[in-house]
C-alpha cells in the first residue's frame, strides 16, 4: 500500500505547489484558447456551407449564362464536400464519426471487365485458439477504375474463414481509403483531377466523357470527389511551400484569373501567384501557386512570411514592401530585353538592335556557365559578365542623353537603368538567376488553361486549383508522369504516416538525380 503523505510534508514546499498550480492554469488557458479556435472555425465553415446550400438550392434569378451556372453549381458541390471534410477534421471523432459506406448507389455496369484481387488472411489458423480455419463465405466490394480511354472494375474478394471450435471469423482487412465507401479507385480519382486541373476540362465535360464509355458518373459525384481530394492533398502542398522557402533565391510572378460572383451575376478579377525554386541552387525543383482575390503585395508578404532571401520579380510595386523588410531584389534581364525587342520587331531600330546584341552576349556566357559548379560560374561571371554589364550601363546612359523623352527607346532605356542595381546583382553569386523565365514558364499553363475554363467558381475553388496544380506542376518539373505519381500517392495517402510525408512529395526524380 502507498502511504499517504503527511499534511506537514505537503505544506513544507509551498513554492512547488504554487508552480504546479501555475502550470495547470497555463494548460487550462491553452486548452480554452484551442477550443475557442475550433469553435470559431466550425462556425465559419458551417456558415459557409449554409451559404453554399442557399445559393445552390435557392433562387436562380442571377444573370448568369447556363454554362456559368453549371460551373458554379459544380464548384458549390466541390466546396461543400471540402467543407464537410474540414469540419470532420475539426470535430471530435466521437461527435462526428466518418460516414459509413454509402448504400443505395447504382451497381457498376456488369459488362465492364473485372480484375479480381483475392486477399487471403495472413494465416490459415485461428488467431484466437490456433485451430484450422474453414471458409464460410466472402465479402466482395467493387471499385471503379480507369485507364486512358478504358474503364474497368477492381473486384476485391476477401474470403471469410471461421474456426469450428470457437466460431471466430477471420478475413483480410479492408484498407483505409481517402473517401470512405467510395465507388472510385485511386486511379479514377487521379484521372478526374488530371482531366480537370492539367487538361483544364470542366466537370460537365468529364461527365460526358464517362457517359461515352457507358459509365455515367454524375457531376455532383465528380464534384464531391474533387472537393474531398483537395482537402486530403493540402498537407502535401503545405510541405512543398515550406521546402520551397528553404532556398536562398526564388522566382515570383502573378497572372490574373476571373472568379465568378454569382450574387452579381458576373465575374471579378482574382490572381494566381506563382513561386518557383531556383535551378542554380542544389535544391528540389518546386513550384507553388497561391490563389488570392487581389494583386495586393500583402499576399506576397503573407506567403513569404519571414523568408529573407533573393526574390526574382518584374517591376510590379506589390513586391516593394517585401524588399523594404529585408528581401533582396533581383531584376529580370529578359524583361529589359523585351522592351528593346518590341522596338526591333516594330521595324528595326539600330540602338535597340545593339542593345539586343549586348544582352545576347550576356546570355551566351550564361549558356557557357550552365554546366559548371557554383564557384566556376561565379568566376566566369566576374571575369566576363561584369565587364560587359559595366559597358552596357555606360552605353545606355550615353544613348539616353541623345534620346527624346517619351519615345519608346527612352522608356526601354529608363526601365533598364531604373532597375540596374537589382539587374546586375546576379553576378555577385554563382547561384543567382539572370532572369525570371523559370516562373513564367511555370505559370504559362495557367494562362493557357483559363481560355478553356474561363473563370473559377469561388475563392475556395481557386485555392483548391492552386494547390492541386502546385503538385502536378512540381511533378512535371521533376520528370514524373503526373497521372502515375498522383495515382500512387492517392493509394498510399490514407495510411501514410505524417512523419514521412516528404516521401510522398513529387520530388523523387530530382532527389534521385
Amino acid at each position: 500500500m502507498h502511504s499517504i503523505p503527511e499534511p506537514a510534508q505537503e505544506a513544507a514546499d509551498p513554492a512547488l505547489v504554487q508552480a504546479e498550480i501555475n502550470a495547470l492554469q497555463t494548460q487550462l488557458v491553452a486548452l480554452d484558447a484551442e477550443l475557442k479556435r475550433r469553435d470559431l472555425k466550425i462556425q465559419q465553415l458551417t456558415l459557409e456551407l449554409a451559404y453554399l446550400k442557399r445559393v445552390r438550392f435557392g433562387c436562380k434569378s442571377e444573370a448568369l449564362t447556363a454554362e456559368q451556372r453549371d460551373l458554379f453549381l459544380e464548384t458549390g458541390d466541390e466546396d461543400g464536400a471540402a467543407i464537410v471534410a474540414e469540419l470532420e477534421e475539426q470535430q471530435n471523432p466521437a461527435e462526428m464519426p466518418r460516414p459509413h459506406k454509402r448504400s443505395g448507389r447504382n451497381p457498376l455496369p456488369p459488362e465492364l471487365p473485372r480484375i479480381e484481387h483475392r486477399h487471403e488472411p495472413e494465416s490459415c489458423t485461428c488467431g484466437a485458439c490456433g485451430r484450422e480455419l474453414v471458409k464460410i463465405g466472402e465479402d466482395i466490394s467493387e471499385q471503379l477504375d480507369v485507364e486512358p480511354a478504358r474503364f474497368f472494375v477492381h473486384r476485391h474478394i476477401r474470403p471469410q474463414y471461421a474456426c469450428r471450435t470457437c466460431e471466430t471469423v477471420t478475413a483480410a482487412p479492408v484498407p483505409a481509403a481517402l473517401i470512405d465507401g467510395g465507388l472510385a479507385a485511386p486511379g479514377l480519382h487521379a484521372w478526374v483531377l488530371i482531366q480537370k486541373y492539367l487538361d483544364h476540362l470542366p466537370l460537365y465535360r468529364i461527365e460526358k466523357i464517362s457517359e461515352r464509355h457507358g459509365v455515367p458518373i454524375a457531376r455532383s459525384t465528380l464534384a464531391q470527389w474533387v472537393g474531398e481530394l483537395g482537402v486530403r492533398l493540402q498537407p502535401l502542398v503545405d510541405r512543398l511551400a515550406l521546402l520551397l522557402k528553404q532556398g536562398n533565391a526564388l522566382h515570383a510572378d502573378e497572372t490574373p484569373v476571373q472568379q465568378l460572383d454569382p450574387g452579381r451575376g458576373k465575374t471579378k478579377r482574382a490572381y494566381m501567384w506563382a513561386y518557383r525554386s531556383n535551378d542554380l541552387e542544389n535544391a528540389p525543383r518546386i513550384v507553388v501557386f497561391d490563389y488570392q482575390t487581389s494583386r495586393s503585395g500583402t499576399h506576397a508578404r503573407a506567403f513569404l512570411e519571414d523568408w529573407r532571401g533573393h526574390l526574382m520579380v518584374d517591376d510590379y510595386g506589390g513586391y516593394k514592401e517585401s524588399f523594404r523588410q529585408g528581401v533582396t531584389e533581383l531584376a529580370c534581364l529578359a524583361h529589359c530585353r523585351r522592351k528593346f525587342f518590341d522596338l526591333h520587331a516594330a521595324g528595326g531600330h539600330p540602338v535597340a538592335d545593339e542593345a539586343l546584341r549586348r544582352m545576347g552576349e550576356l546570355y551566351a556566357i550564361e549558356a557557357q556557365a550552365r554546366d559548371r559548379d557554383v564557384a566556376a560560374r561565379l568566376t566566369l561571371r566576374q571575369q566576363e559578365s561584369l565587364p560587359k554589364l559595366t559597358a552596357l550601363h555606360d552605353w545606355l546612359i550615353a544613348q539616353r542623353v541623345k534620346t527624346a523623352d517619351g519615345s519608346g527607346l527612352a522608356r526601354a532605356i529608363d526601365y533598364s537603368l531604373k532597375r540596374w542595381p537589382a539587374l546586375i546583382r546576379y553576378v555577385e553569386s554563382g547561384c543567382l538567376p539572370i532572369d525570371n523565365n523559370l516562373v513564367e514558364n511555370a505559370i504559362r499553363p495557367i494562362t493557357l488553361g483559363r481560355r478553356n475554363w474561363l473563370f473559377t467558381g469561388s475563392e475556395r475553388a481557386g485555392r483548391r486549383a492552386a494547390a492541386i496544380q502546385s503538385l502536378l506542376a512540381t511533378a512535371k518539373l521533376n520528370d514524373l508522369e503526373p497521372l502515375a505519381w498522383l495515382k500512387d500517392t492517392l493509394e498510399k495517402l490514407p495510411s501514410w504516416p505524417h512523419s514521412r510525408i516528404d516521401e510522398l512529395l513529387p520530388l523523387q526524380a530530382a532527389n534521385a538525380a
